[in-house]
């Protein structure tokens, strides 16, 4: 399993040959080490840091080297893709390097900053459908229509390839390595890296983990494992939309069940707690999908010893988005409480309550009085508070003190 020739991926050769292509384009990303993740994780943690990369995301290595392989007749016939976001910019930047024409299909409500951006790249961009589904038929048909070559997100050896530069990379950076952490989607990414990690641990006589992670809502890898075989799921919303992806690609799913030694999955309160703090303690905006590694550790489901790499997978978030997760992030991290109280509907009493709160050092952010709550009897009110608080004691400390003085307080998620 773990010797080059009994891979389903590309070999070690195949790698070197796509870093020297992709090496025109992508930069050599920071590897950070965190001294918050290594006192949870108990090891060594780094982080590396493709959210710093060109187009904000790994994706502009698979999809550089893959385009770069076509033959001359194929480029100018143009390529065409489908993505709601990081693999459109890449292949957008990609065929902009190298002078080809590239049309991408994006559905209707694609955030505005990613298609911004893959229109500035140069790529014409077609809106079509609201779920990813129809752009990836329109694709299709385009290529089928136009001859243009469809370069696919993540099932293609040119694309696995490229995409496992960044293990090479990776073991340059911590060449002592024991453990990787990799955000999955259809498993571009881990399936490259893995291939890479596996190959070479076998040439160095040791062991190196290779751990993926996926959003709880879109867990398509657990469910083909434990069958055999590629199996598609229906997918729940998540935040995290970068990595939903229904079904495994064919390619990467054999690499995968050789070569990675575990995939475990997280919620999207663990990956808003984990972007946010990659925000406060590590400074660096990380989309969802690349944060997934981050929410896995910080949630003890990654059993590592030696040192350990986190992969940040990706940068592009849109800012609305980015102030709705810290918010959602911060509830979950019990730092911010909306409260609702039923008060007698008496003067004096919103005065009290604020009173009580900030006796706690707890900071008041909003306040809706209302006598229109479902459940309140007519001598009654509502009063819905959104508290700042310190973390879980601080917020049950303010709970305590608003129950010591009468109150009912409701937290409010």
């Amino acid at each position: 399993m773990t010797h080059e020739s009994t891979i389903a991926g590309p070999s070690l050769a195949d790698v070197e040959r796509a870093r020297v292509t992709v090496s025109a384009v992508a930069d050599v990303t920071p590897m950070e080490s965190s001294h918050y993740l290594s006192r949870v994780l108990g090891q060594p943690v780094f982080m590396k840091c493709e959210n710093l990369q060109r187009t904000g995301s790994y994706k502009i290595r698979g999809a550089y080297n893959r385009i770069s392989s076509l033959s001359d007749e194929e480029k100018a016939r143009g390529v065409v893709a489908a993505s709601a976001g990081n693999h459109a910019q890449g292949v957008a930047f990609a065929a902009r390097e190298l002078g080809i024409p590239a049309t991408i299909f994006m559905p209707i409500g694609v955030a505005l900053p990613k298609l911004a951006a893959t229109r500035d790249y140069g790529a014409d961009v077609v809106l079509r459908g609201h779920t990813v589904a129809e752009p990836l038929r329109a694709a299709a048909e385009h290529a089928e229509r136009t001859g243009a070559v469809y370069i696919p997100p993540f099932d293609h050896p040119d694309v696995i390839a490229g995409q496992g530069t960044l293990g090479l990379e990776v073991l340059e950076q911590v060449p002592d390595l024991a453990t990787v952490v990799v955000p999955i989607g259809g498993g571009g990414l881990i399936s490259g890296m893995a291939t890479v990690l596996k190959q070479r641990a076998a040439q160095l006589g040791r062991e190196i983990r290779v751990i993926g992670v996926q959003a709880m809502n879109a867990a398509a890898y657990p469910v083909s494992l434990a069958a055999g075989a590629v199996t598609e799921i229906t997918i729940s919303p998540t935040i995290a939309d970068g990595i939903a992806v229904s079904k495994p690609g064919k390619l990467n799913f054999e690499i995968i069940k050789d070569t990675v030694d575990e995939v475990v999955t997280v919620d999207d309160d663990d990956i808003a707690r984990a972007m946010l703090m990659l925000l406060e303690r590590a400074k660096l905006v990380v989309e969802p999908a690349g944060a997934v590694g981050v929410a896995a550790i910080l949630t003890g489901k990654i059993r590592a010893s030696g040192p350990t790499v986190v992969m940040l997978s990706g940068g592009n978030i849109d800012p609305l988005i980015m102030e709705r997760v810290i918010s959602h992030g911060l509830a979950a991290s019990e730092r911010y409480l909306k409260l609702r109280i039923p008060l007698p509907d008496r003067p004096g009493q919103l005065a009290r309550t604020s009173e009580i709160v900030a006796a706690q050092n707890a900071n008041v952010v909003e306040v809706l009085h209302t006598r229109h709550g479902t459940g309140l009897a007519i001598s009654q009110v509502e009063l819905e508070l959104h508290i700042e608080t310190r973390g879980p004691e601080h917020a049950e400390q303010v709970l305590g003190a608003l129950r010591a003085e009468g109150y009912e307080p409701r937290v409010d998620f």
